[in-house]
């Protein structure tokens, strides 16, 4: 059953009947997409699990400010899904991921009820924290029906170089050569779309600062300006994606393992999404542990089912 609801009561009802006749495959909940509650001063805002991304984004840039987080397809990508995914994009090296900015979250559990976790201040320690038990949960353990965040204000400048190289090896040696640098991207991307690896980096904040930056990065061989283009055209297309984490330091490495066809590597933090490559060796999981949480908020197996 695929659960459909306008409110949260409607969500409860809606789980509290699956609890007596069918299990819930997977959740809507766009008609619940309103901002909440606001505050531009405090930089926190709390929506609705079914508004967009990018609604929420356009909301804040009236006030000059955002989550800084991007992952692919914000038109369509609800709030909620982008807790339950945990989905991120180029800029996850400068700011890290949507965990690192939730605040607190509502959440109703397969029995019906409705718990809180976290609050809507920006200094919150108190109990567990469970925000980051249910990002990237898959919807397997509740659905989250609201969602507070912390937002920033927007960078005064954001500026993206690259460079072309020729072998993996090559992409290695410019690594080692960022890291060793002043210079302090918020982008660290690698992508490869006709055979010819290209490592991007980017910058972002004050004006002065990402023009120094900028001329850093020209000093140790990035003498090409570029954009985040090379990730829409990615993540346009209808072929099929894998995905692989690795160690940072083991980019350059997996790339020439993987072989794909095509891939953007987040190279600053071992993200690797390719097509038309070797299949990955998936990492040994913590799956005891993992059932034990499931059987815990979900004993009757309602909610969609963990996915290996």
């Amino acid at each position: 059953m695929q659960l459909v609801a306008s409110s949260v009561a409607e969500v409860v009802a809606s789980l509290a009947a699956a609890n007596a006749r069918e299990p819930v495959t997977g959740f809507d909940l766009r008609r619940m997409a309103r901002v909440l509650e606001y505050t531009p001063e405090d930089m926190t805002v709390t929506v609705e699990a079914g508004i967009t991304l990018a609604a929420l984004q356009q909301k804040l840039s009236e006030r000059g400010q955002w989550v800084p987080v991007d992952p692919p397809h914000a038109d369509t990508l609800t709030v909620g899904a982008l807790l339950a995914q945990n989905s991120s994009g180029p800029r996850r090296f400068g700011y890290g991921t949507i965990r690192d900015f939730l605040l607190g979250i509502k959440v109703a559990l397969a029995d019906g009820r409705v718990i809180k976790a976290g609050g809507k201040v920006v200094k919150n320690v108190a109990g567990y924290d469970l925000c980051k038990l249910f990002v990237g949960s898959r919807g397997t353990l509740g659905a989250i029906v609201e969602a507070t965040f912390k937002v920033l204000p927007w960078p005064e400048r954001e500026e993206f170089v690259k460079v072309k190289l020729q072998t993996t090896t090559q992409l290695q040696d410019f690594l080692e050569t960022v890291n060793a640098s002043a210079i302090t991207p918020v982008v660290v991307d690698v992508y490869d779309e006709r055979g010819t690896p290209t490592l991007v980096v980017g910058f972002a904040g004050a004006r002065e600062d990402v023009e120094w930056q900028l001329q850093r990065a020209r000093e140790i061989g990035f003498g090409e300006t570029a954009s985040l283009e090379y990730e829409q055209r990615f993540w346009n297309s209808s072929d099929e994606t894998r995905s692989l984490s690795v160690l940072p330091s083991q980019i350059a490495h997996s790339l020439g393992e993987l072989a794909a066809e095509s891939y953007i590597a987040r190279a600053g933090n071992g993200v690797i999404y390719y097509r038309r490559g070797r299949p990955p060796v998936k990492p040994e999981l913590p799956r005891e542990l993992m059932r034990r949480i499931k059987d815990t908020y979900d004993p009757k197996h309602v909610l969609p089912e963990l996915s290996w």
